[in-house]
């Protein structure tokens, strides 16, 4: 077993990650003992990602709030207990509504070079707007 206590620290998302106010809370980065790699998110209201992919794909688990997620071909409503999976190399972005908070648990594996995300452009006012 390996325990970790908590470090008690929450981080603000970068600028070129995010689109508004963002809270991000580690829970594990991938290492040499795992590959996979999660954090518990929270997104202030309109607050989202930029368009990204993962190389081996991601699932979140919506914890709080009301959100939406995102593909190149339409957007989605997420709600507590909501779990979804982006395949990999699925460009897709996630967020909260203009309205609602939303909180989410995102888990990923990195690839043989360690890479767990490639960030893509910001989502555009028009793209989000889309429900």
């Amino acid at each position: 077993m390996k325990y970790t206590q908590s470090s008690g620290q929450t981080n603000v998302g970068p600028g070129d990650w995010f689109t508004g106010t963002v809270y991000i809370d580690g829970i594990r980065n991938p290492d040499d003992q795992s590959a996979v790699g999660c954090a518990h998110v929270r997104f202030t209201p309109g607050a989202r990602t930029v368009w990204h992919h993962h190389p081996k794909g991601q699932t979140l688990y919506v914890t709080d709030g009301v959100g939406l997620v995102a593909t190149r071909t339409g957007v989605r409503e997420i709600r507590p207990g909501d779990v979804v999976y982006i395949e990999p190399g699925e460009e897709h972005w996630h967020g909260a509504t203009p309205d609602r908070f939303m909180a989410h648990v995102a888990i990923q594996e990195a690839d043989d070079s360690g890479q767990v995300v490639t960030w893509l452009d910001p989502v555009t006012e028009d793209e989000y707007g889309i429900r």
